[in-house]
């Protein structure tokens, strides 16, 4: 892993995700390691010849940065988390993403979303607790450990997710879970699918976000498929099959996420489009 510290110019980037205004990445690149991982279409941008996962850039004056452009900035919403984890581990030592928190902190019309795979959230529970305006959303894409260690080697376990979700929610912090990309053949069935729901359920989360792989690109198959030989290497079929009738996967995942969700009453959305079929 190749750490460089860097001065950035603009922190806040206007976003194109739906609902969101601002992007707010305190760190170009990820430790975290998913092996699905479609953000390695960043290395166009950044100019890294490192593939993606063995650097981060550490924007060291960021919260400085924010402060400013806060200043000028016309209201809107804040993710922090679109492109690279704002909380995995680089985070315990250069503390940017705290930063970062605090100069929000000031401002009541910069509704602020933070998504994460990590429990290092926790830390910040002082400053997020004094938000006017803040939710915190965990990507969750299985409930078995074993499975996740070869998708999201880096990531904190899931039990440690779904503590701080509970913790969250104690707090009075809005939550919601990212359901994504849902794993064709290993978080995909209904029985997967409905004891993720219940699961979710018990920690207090407003809702659900269920997503599918994210097909953008092609230097994400390899990726995955370089992480998947060693563990289960028969598994690259199913992820094939899902991607090669995409309709067709989308509304089975769809129905059963409707089925889940009925069962366990937790409000979804689903971030992709379905064609559903007539006559």
């Amino acid at each position: 892993m190749i750490i460089r510290e860097i001065a950035c110019k603009s922190i806040l980037t206007r976003c194109g995700i739906p609902g969101v205004d601002y992007a707010l990445n305190p760190y170009v690149g990820c430790q975290h390691g998913c092996i699905y991982c479609y953000a390695v279409f960043m290395r166009r941008f950044t100019g890294h010849r490192e593939a993606w996962g063995q650097f981060v850039d550490v924007r060291v004056n960021a919260p400085e940065v924010l402060a400013y452009q806060l200043k000028r900035a016309r209201p809107g919403n804040v993710s922090l988390g679109t492109v690279t984890d704002a909380y995995q581990p680089l985070e315990r030592k250069y503390q940017l993403t705290r930063g970062c928190l605090q100069a929000l902190l000031l401002y009541m019309n910069f509704p602020t979303t933070v998504l994460t795979k990590s429990a290092l959230v926790l830390r910040d529970l002082d400053v997020l607790r004094e938000m006017a305006d803040v939710e915190v959303a965990f990507t969750i894409t299985t409930l078995d450990d074993v499975v996740r260690r070869v998708f999201e080697p880096l990531a904190s376990p899931v039990r440690h997710r779904l503590e701080a979700l509970a913790r969250l929610h104690e707090a009075g912090i809005r939550t919601w879970v990212f359901f994504g990309p849902v794993l064709p053949g290993f978080s995909d069935s209904q029985e997967a699918v409905d004891t993720m729901f219940a699961t979710l359920a018990q920690t207090g989360v407003s809702h659900i976000l269920v997503d599918t792989l994210n097909a953008k690109g092609g230097a994400w198959w390899k990726r995955l498929c370089a992480g998947l030989q060693s563990a289960y290497p028969d598994a690259e079929e199913q992820f094939r099959l899902a991607l090669r009738d995409r309709q067709g996967y989308a509304r089975m995942l769809a129905q059963r996420v409707m089925r889940a969700a009925e069962r366990n009453h937790v409000p979804f959305e689903l971030a992709f489009d379905i064609c559903m079929e007539t006559g």
